[in-house]
């Protein structure tokens, strides 16, 4: 699934593989372009088995992870999920872990999507991921990176530092369903605009479960140009769909890294 040796480690996290696939190569064929060395690691950091209180079994699951980015040899993991971040960030002290969206402003986007969105019709409303709240260099990133493609935003009341719950947060959704719908359109009843972004499948999932349409911003990179007249990304009718992409995920990283 990876280089036998690798400069540094490109982990995509669980939600955007079951997300999206095609994503997640587009990605990682981007970064080997730009970084010439990386490879890649379809793994999952353990944090839900620790949000559950399970910190023994979470250990246990990060050692797997750990002992797999350490047989690459791998200076350097990058992330685009937040929760991995925060939990790599702390368990991975010999690594140093690089959040995918504090990168790409140091590497630049693709030359496609520069100003691919400056004539869309979209106001896209941005929605921050709280477990990052108190990282000023993504959410920078994030502005950035919308920046450059040209898309016009709206900035929520409770935004960056003091952005609010998407409602997936805490293993919520299987434990109490019905309070994370509340907290889904809590969040989604404070944007004026009809469209969302954001940088965290499940974030994106839950503005779509409040009644928006939301798209991930890798979409907005890789994808587009979006206006009020696509065809906007729902949600899983079923789990199997999201393993499926996983198992999808986990062949195109192999195409790559071939």
């Amino acid at each position: 699934m990876a280089e036998k040796r690798t400069k540094r480690v490109f982990i995509p996290g669980c939600s955007l593989p079951s997300y999206s696939p095609v994503l997640v190569e587009k990605t990682l064929e981007y970064l080997k372009e730009k970084l010439p060395g990386t490879g890649s690691i379809l793994k999952c950091c353990g944090k839900p088995t620790k949000a559950l209180g399970q910190v023994s079994k979470f250990k246990e699951r990060y050692g797997q992870l750990q002992a797999e980015i350490d047989k690459l040899g791998a200076e350097e993991i990058i992330v685009a999920c937040q929760s991995c971040f925060i939990t790599m960030s702390q368990y991975s002290p010999n690594q140093k872990v690089t959040s995918l969206w504090a990168l790409l402003p140091k590497i630049g986007l693709p030359e496609r999507a520069r100003g691919i969105g400056k004539n869309s019709d979209i106001v896209f409303a941005i929605h921050d991921s709280c477990p990052t709240r108190d990282r000023q260099d993504i959410h920078d990133g994030i502005r950035w990176i919308i920046n450059q493609l040209g898309y016009k935003v709206e900035e929520p009341p409770h935004t960056k530092e003091n952005t609010r719950c998407c409602g997936f947060g805490g293993m919520v959704v299987p434990a109490n369903p019905e309070l994370a719908l509340r907290v889904m359109k809590r969040r989604t009843s404070e944007v004026g605009s009809d469209y969302m972004v954001t940088y965290c499948a499940a974030c994106r999932e839950s503005m779509i479960k409040g009644g928006k349409k939301a798209v991930h911003i890798l979409d907005l990179i890789f994808g587009g140009p979006w206006t009020s007249k696509s065809e906007f990304p729902g949600v899983p009718g079923s789990p199997i769909t999201s393993w499926a992409n996983r198992y999808k995920s986990k062949q195109a990283i192999n195409r790559v890294l071939r």
